[in-house]
């Protein structure tokens, strides 16, 4: 199969459509597939807030451009009141979602750019903002598929590979960071087969992935997220794939919840686990995951499925979206610039220190 047979079945999450954004809104998937078309910053903040758009990548595409549509329409008399409501409305797109650090990374990028052009006109920082973004989705799509390529080395010629939540195009600029290894390995003809984790409570595998890899028509099944110590234990899964939000400096990081239970399920059956990640998720900053905020998220995700109540009324919930993986549970991280083994510490900061 030639790449192009599969590439046109990858759907773009997120478009610049000459003066505003259009994202494919994910909460109708799989059943409906709706197009929004967002003009303003308040629209953006509540399709990010809302997981319209998500997936790291994403979002830090969706909150670039959503900077943009927040200072276009800035006056243009004053460079000191128009860096004010720059850094408010980044505040503002960085509060929908605490733990992906794609966000508050794409903001900072376009916050120094505007820094460097202070001197500028005030309509000629806005213009090259709006190129900023578009630079970060287009260095997006580049990046998920060199992971994908670089990836490929690590799949055996037959795999049954198992991941968790969504991480293809949908996620992402274009392929996606796991997603992209999975697809480019069945590119390049290996005979793969793919165990999809529902990943609840918002079931972003079975909706997302699952409809994602039958579009690639790449081998597949559906299971519970409680079905993957079963599947490793009987032999059914020789590596795991998944993405990350944020990378800690010493090579902990935090994922979609559940993740950290596959991880210690494969380390249990000395099964590979392997994060497929682009750089913009390592934050260098901070030290290990114990410093990762984790967003909680509304009782209502574990309480009901579409309009069906599943649970008691006003029973007690604590819905934490991600957790952290210790950095000993990682086999090793495929990014776009190669294959990254322990020791971590050393490793990540050697490719992606400053």
């Amino acid at each position: 199969m030639q790449e192009s047979e599969t590439t046109e079945n990858i759907i773009l999450s997120i478009e610049w459509r000459g003066d505003h954004v259009r994202i494919l809104d994910q909460t109708f998937l799989p059943g409906r597939t709706v197009y929004s078309d967002i003009r303003d910053v308040g629209r953006m903040w509540e399709a990010i807030k809302k997981m319209r758009v998500r997936g790291a990548p994403a979002i830090g595409i969706a909150a670039a451009y959503g900077l943009y549509l927040g200072i276009r329409d800035l006056p243009e008399n004053s460079y000191p009141s128009f860096a004010i409501e720059v850094n408010r409305i980044a505040e503002y797109l960085n509060s929908a979602r605490p733990t992906a650090v794609n966000l508050s990374w794409a903001l900072e990028r376009i916050k120094t750019t505007i820094h460097a052009h202070k001197e500028e006109p005030i309509g000629n920082i806005k213009d090259v903002v709006l190129k900023v973004a578009q630079t970060i989705h287009d260095e997006d799509k580049r990046v998920c598929k060199s992971i994908g390529l670089n990836g490929v080395e690590l799949i055996p010629k037959k795999a049954q590979i198992l991941t968790h939540c969504n991480t293809g195009g949908l996620a992402t600029g274009q392929f996606g960071t796991a997603l992209s290894v999975i697809y480019h390995a069945h590119i390049a003809k290996k005979k793969i087969h793919v165990w999809v984790d529902e990943t609840r409570p918002l079931l972003q595998g079975a909706r997302l992935t699952a409809w994602e890899l039958m579009r690639a028509e790449i081998p597949m099944k559906l299971v519970t997220d409680s079905m993957a110590g079963h599947l490793m234990q009987t032999g059914q899964v020789d590596l795991v794939i998944v993405g990350t939000d944020r990378v800690a400096a010493n090579g902990d990081m935090a994922n979609k919840i559940g993740t950290y239970s596959l991880a210690v399920l494969a380390a249990y059956h000395y099964i590979p686990f392997y994060v497929a990640t682009p750089a913009s998720p390592i934050d260098l900053n901070i030290g290990s995951g114990a410093e990762i905020p984790i967003e909680e998220r509304d009782a209502k995700e574990i309480t009901t499925i579409g309009s069906s109540e599943v649970a008691p009324a006003k029973v007690q919930v604590y819905n934490p979206a991600f957790d952290v993986t210790p950095h000993a549970l990682i086999t090793a991280y495929i990014t776009e610039k190669g294959i990254i083994k322990p020791d971590f510490s050393e490793n990540l900061k050697s490719v992606f220190g400053k």
